[in-house]
């Protein structure tokens, strides 16, 4: 009997992936001082010193072929401290911390307590962005670094109402687990924080940066300075907590000094709830309007 013949669109030549599926290493090669294994498929090769950029080029196109294959057009991204814990997490310790008489642990405690609310308050923002979005012709997805705190609360919003959401983690000594609500497939891990924040941004439209340190201030000031020089456009930054940003950050001493331009203070809202930041997002992006007025031909109407 004949065989058939393979389909007009068969491919001409075996995929890497089944070249390596079918690869028969004789024993003689076979040990670790061989070479014969195939360079895309060899780590220790992948790994030389020389092969930097295209790691760097790997870890630019991983993130964006996924997200690209799982249909995300546009993210929401959430900023803010790894170190923010949730509300039941921060009044336990208060509660050992009582125990203990340390008047310095009870200080420390409390002040946790306080700025417990911006876990909740980021977890209901991701549950709103998630939720509301669902109608949109190009829903809007979440979009953190992955970690606990703040990072763990944003991811939690979407996970806890059936949403998918993103996780950019970044290879650390000190690096936890990612948090567990992550979409699987939507959990990345980086070794370069350069590509990371550059995936931070590409699908974006919108930055809602909660109180953090060192960290949420590196990812903040490179937005604000790539929408300041036109390097990307612009998008809404949500600062949340007025009284934290602006006694961390004293903006009018940069427009007084001419440090920045009086109009560079525009490039930021302060914004104090979930429903004042998903608002002012609605507001930008028309967003309460029907679906039929949000898609590709919005501009027509």
């Amino acid at each position: 009997m004949q065989d058939r013949p393979a389909p007009l669109t068969a491919r001409n030549f075996q995929s890497a992936e089944q070249e390596t599926e079918n690869l028969v290493v004789p024993s003689r090669y076979s040990g670790p001082e061989s070479s014969y294994q195939l360079a895309f498929a060899d780590t220790d090769f992948l790994l030389h010193e020389e092969l930097r950029p295209i790691r760097m080029q790997l870890e630019l196109l991983k993130p964006e072929l996924v997200q690209r294959e799982q249909g995300i057009e546009s993210t929401i991204v959430i900023f803010g401290s790894a170190r923010i814990p949730a509300p039941e997490a921060a009044q336990a310790v208060l509660v050992v911390a009582q125990a203990s008489g340390d008047q310095q642990a009870i200080k420390a405690a409390r002040m946790q307590v306080e700025m417990s609310r911006f876990y909740d308050e980021a977890r209901r923002f991701a549950a709103l962005v998630t939720k509301a979005s669902e109608r949109l012709d190009s829903p809007i997805y979440v979009v953190t670094g992955g970690g606990p705190g703040i990072m763990e609360a944003g991811n939690r919003g979407a996970f806890e109402i059936g949403g998918k959401s993103i996780g950019l983690n970044i290879l650390l000594p000190h690096e936890q687990e990612p948090n567990p609500y992550i979409t699987p497939e939507l959990c990345f891990q980086f070794h370069y924080f350069g590509l990371r924040k550059m995936h931070f941004l590409m699908r974006s439209v919108a930055l809602a940066c909660f109180p953090g340190g060192f960290g949420t201030l590196d990812e903040l000031f490179e937005t604000l300075t790539l929408v300041q020089t036109g390097k990307c456009r612009r998008r809404p930054i949500l600062l949340f907590g007025r009284d934290f940003w602006s006694r961390l950050i004293n903006f009018e001493l940069l427009v007084d000094t001419g440090m920045i331009s009086p109009q560079d203070v525009k490039l930021f809202h302060y914004v104090e709830t979930a429903e004042e930041g998903w608002q002012l997002l609605q507001s930008e992006y028309g967003l309460a309007a029907p679906p039929s007025m949000t898609g590709e031909f919005a501009d027509d109407i």
